[in-house]
């Protein structure tokens, strides 16, 4: 079967698309899938976030983007069993410039990912693939959300949040009717919930009453250990089982499986 790809994007930074990105792949590892994380941010936050060291990023995501090399060839398994990464590197940057005149510019993730279905974990196909995608609605972005199924959304509990968000929506929009008719929202996350902030619980209010279903059950909490974790090289899951955090990335692995599930028996 071929694996369900899944675009994190949000043109705002600092909502938690790499935390969300690197602990909800753990967390489907846990319970018995096989990810792939393609890290199309320059800064390579996702990568480091995982433990791969700047010197060993020899394939990254700029080569497969550049067609000089496969996914194969660039997929790096990490120390969490069951996850790989395709790293990123800082000249990925440059991409846009590099492909300026290139008519097929948007869909080479696509091309790319034509070939997962083959690609192995441990010896087993690949489920999910999770892109973490830069701050930005550039064409890293758009070449993500040419390539993926669905879109998940990480959204910060902050007076503006539901104003970025709607820019978010469009550009999906445009995407679907541009580019990929059959991307849809797999769902919108509220991260860095503050449960005694009464900002965050208006905000998480107001965004159940604007996008309902959408928006999924769980809710990340502001957590210390998610913060801490990515400084040593490990997602939260493996840092500290037992923080919020990672108990609320556990249940958010479990909400995208069932949504996933439903679509199909749909």
């Amino acid at each position: 079967m071929k694996p369900r790809i899944l675009t994190l994007a949000n043109q705002k930074g600092g909502v938690g698309k790499t935390t969300t990105t690197i602990n909800l792949a753990t967390a489907l590892a846990a319970v018995g899938e096989r990810v792939l994380i393609i890290d199309l941010d320059p800064q390579g936050n996702a990568s480091t976030g995982l433990g791969i060291a700047r010197q060993g990023r020899t394939i990254s995501s700029l080569e497969i983007l550049l067609r000089e090399a496969n996914l194969g060839e660039a997929m790096i398994l990490s120390d969490v069993p069951q996850v790989g990464i395709i790293p990123s590197i800082t000249d990925l940057s440059g991409l846009e410039v590099s492909l300026a005149n290139q008519s097929d510019r948007v869909y080479r993730l696509r091309e790319a990912l034509e070939q997962a279905s083959s690609l192995l974990i441990e010896g087993k196909p690949i489920s999910y693939i999770l892109i973490d995608c830069p701050p930005s609605l550039n064409l890293l972005t758009i070449n993500a959300l040419a390539a993926a199924d669905a879109v998940l959304v990480p959204l910060q509990c902050e007076f503006f949040a539901l104003e970025g968000l709607s820019q978010l929506l469009r550009t999906i929009e445009q995407i679907r009717t541009a580019l990929n008719p059959n991307l849809y929202i797999q769902g919108i996350v509220v991260t860095m919930f503050d449960g005694r902030n009464n900002l965050s619980q208006q905000v998480l209010a107001d965004v159940r009453k604007e996008l309902g279903n959408l928006v999924y059950e769980t809710v990340i909490p502001r957590n210390v250990r998610l913060s801490e974790a990515p400084s040593y090289g490990k997602p939260a899951l493996l840092y500290d089982l037992r923080c919020a955090g990672s108990q609320a990335y556990l249940r958010l692995a479990t909400e995208v499986i069932k949504r996933e599930r439903n679509l199909t028996a749909a």
